[in-house]
């Protein structure tokens, strides 16, 4: 019998610390819209291991837009909960990303694309969860986002002056209130996501924008510039930094002055 009592006692014990690890540490939910993402998704899923999803409560959600590769079966290596698209027509990146919120549970949702990752994973959710418990400098904003970035081994100069000068301009645009996150790194309570009514689905770019500058008008937003976001430098690789830039500054515009971008569709680089 004490042999007994001795093992309930330890199980007991077992669970309890379990249970201490998410103990009033708020759910977050990370959402990642994919679409023919057969090359980088394994490499990108890799690094929400299981022992790091459990001690910072987190539900891995992907939201599928119609791959016809191996995205869904890699998808599924992952994480049972993902957002299937049958339709005909091509669904933007912002219905992706409102697909996945709406079969998420968590109180944070945290949007990262199918290319990008933290460089720290532990310092990336660690932030979050003080921010989502009250805590820390950040405290007082509603949403928040990253220093993005590419990863060292493949950076280039001019890798290096782009990423140094937009990622000030974006902290810039913070500070004065009009709201800016790239939909790399978009961090937000799902309180205020829904009460802007989430991504606008009808823009084919520019919606990450979008969202934060109605999001500021709800409350601050914080850029974390000491954690980093890993993305992939595929599209600037193919299409050049000067061609890409000007696309952003055109849907920008179009979306602040019509509400819709000039981009019908967000050509996929793969």
């Amino acid at each position: 019998m004490r042999e007994i009592d001795y093992n309930i006692s330890r199980e007991e014990n077992s669970l309890q610390k379990k249970e201490d690890k998410t103990v009033g540490l708020k759910q977050i939910s990370l959402i990642i819209p994919v679409l023919q993402e057969e090359k980088l998704l394994d490499e990108t899923l890799s690094h929400f291991t299981k022992d790091l999803l459990e001690k910072y409560n987190i539900e891995l959600i992907v939201s599928d837009g119609g791959s016809k590769d191996r995205t869904l079966e890699i998808a599924k290596k992952y994480t049972e909960k993902i957002s299937e698209y049958i339709g005909e027509q091509r669904q933007t990146i912002s219905a992706g990303r409102n697909a996945g919120a709406k079969i998420s549970e968590g109180e944070i949702l945290v949007f990262i694309n199918g290319d990008s990752y933290p460089e720290n994973c532990e310092e990336f959710f660690g932030e979050i969860k003080n921010w989502a418990n009250g805590k820390g400098k950040f405290r007082n904003c509603i949403a928040l986002t990253c220093w993005v970035t590419v990863p060292p081994e493949v950076m280039l100069l001019k890798d290096r002056i782009f990423y140094a000068i937009h990622n000030r301009y974006i902290m810039l645009l913070n500070f004065m209130s009009i709201g800016m996150g790239r939909g790399e790194c978009q961090i937000v309570r799902r309180e205020y996501f829904e009460r802007v009514g989430g991504y606008d689905e009808s823009l084919a770019a520019g919606e990450d924008f979008d969202l934060f500058k109605r999001l500021a008008k709800l409350g601050k937003i914080g850029f974390i510039k000491d954690i980093k976001i890993f993305e992939s430098p595929r599209r600037f690789r193919k299409y050049g930094y000067f061609k890409v830039i000007m696309q952003w500054i055109v849907n920008s515009i179009s979306v602040m002055i019509y509400k819709k971008s000039v981009s019908e569709e967000w050509d996929p680089v793969r």
